[in-house]
């Protein structure tokens, strides 16, 4: 399919005028993120990204319902995720219900769009496949959960969570252009585009007091759509686009964040869903960093990490060198966190 740059400056301008005319309603109706002691911001700010984001992928969609494998069943599942989301966002609602909802949509992927998670690949190097049978069904369940939560919980400063999804949606739209599934290539490409007027109005680029807020609607937008593309990339045939184990790569820094600190909470005696201020964006600004500096270091290092994926993907690399190698930094990470107190304090004495 050819890259149509009409279009897509057309969905540019769709997505910018939804988010702020859905800014102005969300003012009207109290949708709105008030500042607390974990949320650091001025003013009660719209959470709107991910409601805009939704009506411009869902107009994209229906004038396009080729280029998506089961549109409908995708469709449907993003609007009920970004009701929930909203509710959430305006209630406060109960994470099991979430993760209820978050399951049931996953087994309706399973059941209606036959995506599942069946085989991860040679991960132990003896050259055979190995796929996981009727266990793919709890392991897929857990793998959308899990994604839709990583950005879920990722989402702590301006402009981080649009980024990290553009650097995934990027790094995945590489591989489909390289494997030559242009059309799954192209969705990536409309995410990133619908993306980037939250990421401006986010960022302040159009003043202050027109900033607004992805919200959970759009962290379980973003997180859905993430884990339907690695899966319809990574499961598709016996020579899929995409191994397994990349997709790690690819959402390297928001899964690593998430399983590091639930392990660390669990490992106190706390709740892994009860929030705090230790997610890697806290770390940055605690040793002295800015948000925009922490921005760019966060994102920098997902794409690092993406690239390495990338790149080992396009040479072949094998996969359990990929899967230990990847185990290997989270180990490292993981390490860093459970002395952070210690590391932040040396690195402000250092930088005095």
């Amino acid at each position: 399919m050819l890259i149509s740059f009409v279009d897509l400056s057309f969905l540019f301008f769709f997505s910018l005028v939804t988010t702020f005319t859905m800014r102005k309603v969300a003012q009207q109706i109290g949708l709105v993120d008030k500042p607390n002691a974990r949320k650091l911001h001025n003013g009660a700010i719209p959470l709107v990204g991910g409601i805009s984001i939704c009506i411009s992928l869902l107009y994209f969609l229906f004038n396009n319902p080729a280029l998506l494998p089961h549109t409908s069943l995708y469709a449907t599942s993003i609007l009920i995720l970004v009701g929930i989301g909203v509710l959430d966002d305006k209630f406060d609602l109960s994470f099991k219900l979430r993760f209820a909802v978050q399951a049931g949509l996953s087994v309706a992927m399973m059941i209606i769009g036959g995506i599942e998670l069946n085989t991860i690949g040679d991960v132990f190097g003896t050259g055979d496949i190995i796929t996981l049978g009727w266990f793919g069904y709890f392991v897929t369940i857990l793998a959308v959960i899990g994604a839709i939560n990583a950005f879920n919980m990722v989402d702590g400063i301006d402009g981080l969570l649009g980024g990290l999804s553009i650097v995934t949606f990027g790094g995945l739209g590489i591989m489909l252009v390289h494997d030559g599934q242009q059309s799954l290539a192209y969705i990536c490409l409309v995410m990133v585009v619908t993306i980037i007027p939250y990421i401006l109005l986010n960022l302040g680029a159009f003043g202050r007091r027109r900033k607004v807020f992805m919200g959970d609607a759009g962290s379980m937008l973003i997180g859905f759509t993430v884990i339907w593309l690695l899966l319809l990339s990574s499961q598709n045939g016996t020579a899929p686009p995409l191994r397994p184990v990349t997709a790690l790569w690819l959402i390297a820094v928001p899964l690593m964040d998430m399983a590091a600190i639930m392990i660390r909470r669990i490992r106190r005696g706390d709740s892994p869903f009860k929030p705090d201020r230790e997610h890697l964006h806290h770390i940055f600004q605690r040793i002295g960093l800015s948000s925009t500096q922490t921005l760019i270091a966060i994102c920098s290092i997902a794409a690092l990490y993406a690239g390495i994926g990338i790149y080992a993907e396009i040479v072949n690399i094998p996969e359990y060198i990929m899967l230990y190698a990847f185990l290997t930094c989270f180990g490292i990470y993981l390490t860093l966190l459970n002395n952070v107190w210690k590391l932040t304090a040396a690195i402000r004495r250092w930088r005095g």
